[in-house]
């Protein structure tokens, strides 16, 4: 087997079989354990940190591409996945009657970080239609941010000398399990709105298809020569720390207020020392 069809098995099941298997638990169980999920989410999220800090920024160094541009291309990851962020923000947030003009620009609640508030307004309502179109736009958010972290796998491949490095691995596996609640997200609300419990499934597995997207444009970019490989490492890597500390540790704490998310997090970044050491 060729090193692009490897890659790219691996991010399918990181990504399309990952949010694939969440909008399964959702077809089932329609409800989730928060504890559970909030400790997976901060393990997840202290994994891909140390991935990024000890593997991904150290070979975006070493290109010798210099580091002011290292730099650059992590603020320039960490930008276009903000942007990608604040699109979703302006096209749901004006479905929600408390969100306005003067609304804090930071969630303060785990329905608004997720959106999932989108979803319940259209419940509260007893609208069909709109559950179907709240799964529909959760859908296309998970598809964007897919791109990035699919970037992510590629760079992190292109960069152990077209061997599927452990980072590369890690990084898929930690992606996947990030990925089970976002399906969730996406199939309760299509199914709550009307659509067949295998038709959530297949169109929550196939968001999670962009992956496979960012992973061979990841990889294209490291493959130019030190400076693309510098590029797509610090963009990657800038995408992923966005993604921490943006998303997965904020859900976590929003999800179980406790002080064990932190730990789980600590967990994780020794876990990934461990594996990428």
């Amino acid at each position: 087997m060729g090193i692009i069809e490897t890659m790219i098995i691996t991010t399918a099941l990181a990504g399309v079989c990952g949010t694939g298997l969440g909008g399964i638990v959702g077809a089932l169980l329609q409800k989730d354990s928060k504890r559970t999920v909030s400790l997976l989410l901060s393990f997840a999220g202290g994994v891909m940190l140390a991935v990024v800090c000890f593997d991904l920024v150290t070979e975006a160094v070493e290109t010798n591409a210099g580091l002011l541009f290292v730099v650059f291309a992590i603020a320039f990851g960490v930008l276009v996945t903000w942007l990608l962020n604040h699109f979703i923000d302006q096209k749901t947030n004006p479905e929600v009657p408390h969100i306005d003009e003067n609304h804090p620009k930071t969630a303060d609640n785990l329905d608004e970080l997720i959106h999932s508030d989108h979803f319940h307004e259209h419940a509260r309502q007893d609208n069909k239609f709109g559950l179907f179109v709240a799964g529909i736009v959760m859908a296309c958010a998970i598809a964007l941010h897919n791109v990035p972290e699919g970037m992510t796998i590629g760079a992190s491949y292109a960069s152990n000398d077209q061997t599927m490095g452990g980072a590369a691995l890690v990084l898929a596996i930690v992606i996947g399990l990030h990925n089970i609640p976002e399906g969730m997200a996406v199939a309760v609300p299509l199914i709550s709105g009307g659509m067949k419990r295998w038709k959530a499934v297949l169109l929550t597995a196939s968001s999670g298809m962009p992956t496979i997207l960012g992973a061979l444009l990841g990889y294209a970019l490291g493959e130019i020569g030190p400076l693309g490989l510098s590029l797509s490492l610090g963009f990657a890597s800038g995408a992923m720390l966005y993604v921490v500390f943006g998303e997965i540790l904020p859900q976590s704490f929003l999800m179980y207020h406790s002080k064990l998310p932190a730990f789980s997090a600590i967990v994780g970044i020794l876990v990934g020392m461990l594996i990428i050491f």
